[in-house]
C-alpha cells in the first residue's frame, strides 16, 4: 500500500462562516474558542495589514523539496488556503512568486508554511500574503514524495484538510469545520463586550475598576503607600 497520498476530497466550512471569523481576527476567535487552534509564533506574517480566512489544502513535503506544493495546487478552490510543512524542520525557501502566480489563478487567498519563503518584496507587490517561518533565498528541489490533504503539524498545531484557517498580524489560527458557527457567535459576543469595555476606557475608567481588580490585589498582598518605607 502507498505510503504518499494526494486526496482530492475535502470538506469545506460555508464561506459565510469563514468571512465572518476572518473578520473577527485571530485573537478574538482563539479566545472565542476557549484559547485551542493557535500555531506558534515561530510562522510569521510577512506583510502588514493582510487578513485572511479559508480552508486548508495541507501539504506534507520532504524537506528542501517543493514537489508536493506542485501537486497540491490541484486541489486547491477558490478561497482556499494552502498550508504547508516537512517532514523535519526546514527554512528553506520552497514558495515564491510563481507558485503564488499559479495560486492566485486557482482563487488560493494565501499561504501558511512552517518552512521559508523567497521573493518576499514581489509577492508583497503580488498582494499574495504569507505567513512563514523563515524568509530564505535557500533554493530546493523537485524529488521526494510527499502527501496533500492529510493532517499535518504546524508550528506545533496539528491541521486538518478543511479545516479553517484564519490569518492576520496576530498568527494564525486552525479551527475545525464544526465548531464554526458557534465560535463566530461567541466571537461576536466578544467584540460588542470589548467595544463597550473601550468606550468606558477612553472615558477615563481604569482597568483595575472596570475589571473589579482592586479585591484581588489586596487578597494577594497588594499595598498602596505614598512612599516606600
Amino acid at each position: 500500500m502507498a505510503s504518499h497520498y494526494v486526496v482530492r476530497n475535502v470538506s469545506r466550512a460555508e464561506p459565510e462562516t469563514i468571512a465572518a471569523l476572518r473578520d473577527a481576527g485571530v485573537a478574538a476567535v482563539h479566545e472565542a474558542a476557549g484559547r485551542i487552534g493557535l500555531l506558534g509564533p515561530a510562522i510569521q506574517a510577512r506583510q502588514e495589514g493582510a487578513a485572511i480566512g479559508g480552508s486548508a489544502i495541507t501539504v506534507s513535503c520532504h524537506p528542501g523539496d517543493n514537489l508536493m506544493i506542485h501537486a497540491a495546487v490541484e486541489m486547491c478552490r477558490a478561497g482556499d488556503v494552502l498550508v504547508v510543512t516537512t517532514t523535519s524542520p526546514s527554512t528553506d525557501g520552497m514558495f515564491g512568486d510563481l507558485l503564488a502566480t499559479s495560486l492566485m489563478a486557482r482563487g488560493v487567498v494565501g499561504l501558511v508554511t512552517d518552512a521559508g519563503v523567497r521573493d518576499i518584496a514581489t509577492l508583497r507587490a503580488m498582494g499574495f500574503p504569507v505567513w512563514s517561518r523563515a524568509v530564505h533565498a535557500q533554493g530546493t528541489v523537485k524529488a521526494s514524495p510527499g502527501s496533500v490533504n492529510v493532517p499535518v503539524v504546524a508550528a506545533g498545531q496539528i491541521v486538518h484538510p478543511g479545516d479553517v484557517i484564519v490569518a492576520d498580524d496576530d498568527g494564525v489560527l486552525a479551527l475545525p469545520i464544526a465548531r464554526g458557527p458557534a465560535v463566530v457567535a461567541a466571537a461576536r459576543r466578544r467584540l460588542d463586550s470589548e467595544a463597550a469595555k473601550r468606550e468606558k476606557l477612553a472615558s477615563g475608567t481604569l482597568g483595575v475598576d472596570l475589571y473589579k481588580l482592586r479585591p484581588l490585589l489586596a487578597e494577594l498582598g497588594v499595598e498602596y503607600v505614598d512612599d516606600l518605607p
